[in-house]
């Protein structure tokens, strides 16, 4: 082959091997969120769940002292996550804000009674535990009335179930095309050096030492890809932190590890499965079918 010939022919399968890559570390990118989404969905559930509050406000003879220590018997239960005592003089600048100076203007003694926000812990928000918990913070004599939220956290509870299956199918689905058009871009990669192949066998190789060389370029392809995928999730979740800090805190740092290791072995895994069938196939493949 002409010398020219040579260093065109090196572009192309460059070129070739590049835009793989390049394809199948998207895909990979896409596996990585997937996987994300699946390996921290409790914690993203728990996240919403702990953010409903229960409202307690207390009488009007209740002072913030009495206020600050029934706080604090309520801080000690079990399911309890969180408290926190609103006094009168932040709830009003609360009000203020929301409704404006002129609204408390009105009132000759400020209406806002003291309240104490409750955080539950996520397993015990639901229907059935709130049933259970409320009866028990009404009967502590400081607290007047229960404000518990129960139509949003059966809501909430419900939209999670109905979030989680249409979620869930999706992924699914995602994984299977992932799968697929990984699949087909190795192939590709491979169908352009069929003739190399095909000469191989010709001086008598073996399909086992024609694959060997076309197995460890899949397992090099695939660790790049994976590697730079992980690198552009990487920088998804920086972007995140700084945008969103509330929500990057519900991921924990083992499972992105775990999550970064999933995305590698799968790339690794999937350009070597796809190229041991594809080479095995090439390798099989008659001369007049490897112009079609």
């Amino acid at each position: 082959m002409p010398k020219g010939e040579k260093k065109k022919m090196k572009r192309r399968l460059t070129g070739a091997y590049v835009s793989s890559v390049i394809s199948i570390s998207l895909v990979l990118l896409l596996i990585g969120v997937a996987a994300a989404l699946i390996l921290n969905a409790g914690r993203v559930s728990n996240y919403f769940k702990e953010n409903i509050q229960i409202s307690l406000l207390c009488g009007a003879p209740v002072t913030e002292t009495q206020a600050a220590s029934c706080a604090a018997r309520i801080d000690s239960l079990p399911f309890v996550r969180s408290t926190e005592m609103i006094g009168k003089a932040q709830g009003e600048k609360e009000l203020k804000e929301m409704l404006g100076e002129d609204f408390l203007s009105v009132f000759e003694t400020a209406p806002i009674p003291i309240s104490i926000n409750v955080g539950l812990k996520a397993d015990y928000v639901h229907a059935d535990s709130l049933a259970r918990i409320i009866p028990i913070l009404q009967a502590m004599p400081e607290i007047e009335e229960v404000e518990s939220r129960q139509s949003l956290v059966e809501d909430l509870t419900r939209n999670l179930s109905g979030i989680s299956l249409v979620l869930g199918f999706f992924i699914a689905l995602l994984l299977f095309i992932s799968f697929i058009l990984i699949g087909n871009t190795v192939r590709l990669s491979l169908f352009a050096r069929r003739f190399t192949i095909h000469t191989m066998r010709l001086v008598g190789a073996t399909r086992a030492f024609i694959r060997r060389p076309f197995v460890r370029a899949a397992v090099v392809q695939g660790l790049v890809s994976g590697l730079l995928s992980c690198a552009a999730l990487a920088g998804g979740l920086l972007l995140m932190r700084r945008s969103f800090p509330q929500i990057y805190a519900v991921f924990s740092t083992s499972v992105l590890v775990a999550v970064a290791a999933t995305v590698i072995v799968c790339g690794v895994l999937i350009c070597v499965i796809a190229t041991y069938f594809t080479v095995n196939k090439l390798a099989l493949a008659g001369e007049d079918s490897l112009y079609y």
